[in-house]
C-alpha cells in the first residue's frame, strides 16, 4: 500500500471530470437545439451546414425577387390594360369617321379626341413607373427576339377581287409602318381591267394615312404596284388575271419589324436563383404612340379628317392592338413563368432546409438520454472518488 499517489483516486477523478464535460456538452446542446455549437463538435458538417445555409438563404431571397419581379411586370401590365382601352375607343371613331355622313365638323371633333387619345397613349408610356423604374417608355426592351421576325406587307382589296404577294424586295430597306390605300376611279374600259393596263397613276388616288410615305413616290406600272421612301423601292406582285373596276380599292400595310435590341442592360434582371448568373431578362418594348405606329415622325396624330385618311387608320390601329396583345401576352407568360419559379425555389429550399436541419439540428430524445448516462456517470464518479480518498487511511491501521 503506498500514500503518496492515490491512483484510485486519481482514476475516479478523471472519469467523474470527463463525465461532467460530456454533460456539460449535452446540457449545451440540449439548451440550444443544435448538434453542432462550435466547429470542435463537428468540423465537417459545419462547413457543409454553413453552404447549405447561404444556398436557403439565396433561394429564400431568390422567391422574394421574383415576386417583386411579379409586382413589377403586373404594374406594366395593368397600364397596357387602359393603353388597349384606349385604343379599342380609337378605332371605334376611326371607323365613324370612315362614314361619309359625318360633315367636315363631325371629323374635326373625332379628330379633337383622336388627338387627346394619343397624347394619353404617351403620358401612360412615359409615367408607368415601378420603383422609379419607368416600364413602357423603351428603357427596359433590352434584348428582343426581333431577329427571327419574317416583315411583311399586308394588303386588302375592297371587293376582294384583287390579290397582292408579298415584297419581291426592299420592305427592310423601310423604317416606319405606314398605310397606303389606291382607289381606283376609273378603268381603261367597262369590262374592267387588270393593272397591266394602268400604266401610271391615271385615273387612280392614291392616299397615305400616316404620311411617312409620300403620295408621289407611290406608281403603278404593269402588274406592280411601286412605293419608295425616297432611297429604296418596294416592289408588290399582283397575281396575274385578277381585275379592277371604279370604285375598288387596295390598302396595303407596310409593317417593317423593330431593330433588334441587343443592349442586355436595357432590361429587368431578376435574379431567380441562389447563385451567380441564375437571372431572368425580362424585356419590355416602348408603348409610346410612335412605336406603336399612331404618330408621324414629327409626333403628328393618325388624321381621320377624310373617309380616306380614316379607313386606313383603322389599320393602323389594328396593328398598335396586335402589338399591345403581344406585348401584354408576353409579360403574362412572364409572369407565368415566375409563379412556376417560386413554387420550385420553395420547394428547394423546404428539402435543403431538411438537409441542413439533419446535419446542424439536436435529436433531442437521443442527446436527452446521453445527458442523463453522463449525469449518472459523473455522480457514480464522485461516489467513487469518495470511496477513493478513504483508501489510504487504511494505512492507519497498520501504524498501531
Amino acid at each position: 500500500m503506498i500514500i503518496n499517489h492515490n491512483l484510485m483516486a486519481n482514476n475516479a477523478l478523471r472519469n467523474m471530470n470527463i463525465n461532467s464535460n460530456n454533460a456539460s456538452k449535452a446540457m449545451e446542446k440540449l439548451s440550444s437545439g443544435l448538434r453542432i455549437n462550435r466547429a470542435g463538435d463537428d468540423a465537417a458538417g459545419l462547413a457543409i451546414s454553413e453552404k447549405m445555409r447561404g444556398q436557403i438563404n439565396g433561394l429564400n431571397q431568390a422567391s422574394s425577387n421574383a415576386q417583386d419581379s411579379i409586382s413589377l411586370i403586373q404594374t406594366a401590365e395593368g397600364a397596357l390594360n387602359e393603353t388597349h382601352s384606349i385604343l379599342q375607343r380609337m378605332r371605334t371613331l376611326a371607323v365613324q369617321s370612315s362614314n361619309d355622313t359625318n360633315t367636315s365638323t363631325d371629323r374635326t371633333s373625332i379628330q379633337s379626341e383622336i388627338n387627346q387619345l394619343t397624347s394619353e397613349v404617351n403620358r401612360i408610356a412615359n409615367t408607368t413607373e415601378f420603383n422609379t423604374k419607368k416600364l413602357l417608355n423603351g428603357d427596359l426592351q433590352g434584348v428582343s427576339d426581333f431577329q427571327n421576325a419574317i416583315q411583311k406587307s399586308d394588303s386588302t382589296f375592297a371587293n376582294g377581287n384583287v390579290k397582292i404577294s408579298n415584297a419581291t424586295a426592299g420592305l427592310s430597306a423601310f423604317s416606319s409602318t405606314d398605310v397606303v390605300r389606291v382607289n381606283f376611279i376609273k378603268t381603261v374600259d367597262s369590262s374592267g381591267a387588270n393593272l397591266a393596263g394602268v400604266v401610271s397613276t391615271s385615273g387612280v388616288s392614291i392616299s397615305t394615312v400616316l404620311g411617312n410615305i409620300n403620295v408621289a413616290n407611290v406608281k403603278i406600272s404593269a402588274n406592280k404596284i411601286l412605293i419608295s421612301n425616297g432611297t429604296h423601292t418596294l416592289t408588290l406582285n399582283v397575281v396575274a388575271g385578277d381585275k379592277v373596276r371604279s370604285g375598288d380599292s387596295i390598302t396595303i400595310s407596310l409593317q417593317s419589324i423593330q431593330a433588334a435590341q441587343t443592349d442586355s442592360s436595357k432590361q429587368v434582371r431578376a435574379q431567380i436563383g441562389a447563385n451567380a448568373g441564375q437571372e431572368l431578362g425580362i424585356g419590355i418594348s416602348d408603348m409610346s404612340s410612335k412605336a406603336l405606329g399612331l404618330q408621324k415622325t414629327d409626333g403628328t396624330a393618325l388624321d381621320v379628317t377624310t373617309q380616306s385618311h380614316a379607313s386606313g387608320a383603322v389599320t393602323l390601329i389594328n396593328n398598335a392592338i396586335e402589338k399591345v396583345s403581344t406585348e401584354r401576352s408576353k409579360l403574362g407568360a412572364f409572369q407565368n413563368r415566375l409563379e412556376h419559379t417560386i413554387n420550385n425555389l420553395g420547394t428547394s429550399s423546404e428539402n435543403l432546409t431538411s438537409a441542413e436541419s439533419r446535419i446542424r439540428d439536436v435529436d433531442m430524445a437521443s442527446e436527452m438520454s446521453d445527458y442523463s448516462k453522463n449525469n449518472i456517470l459523473s455522480q457514480a464518479a464522485q461516489a467513487m472518488l469518495a470511496q477513493a480518498n478513504q483508501q489510504p487511511q487504511q494505512v492507519l491501521q497498520l501504524l498501531r
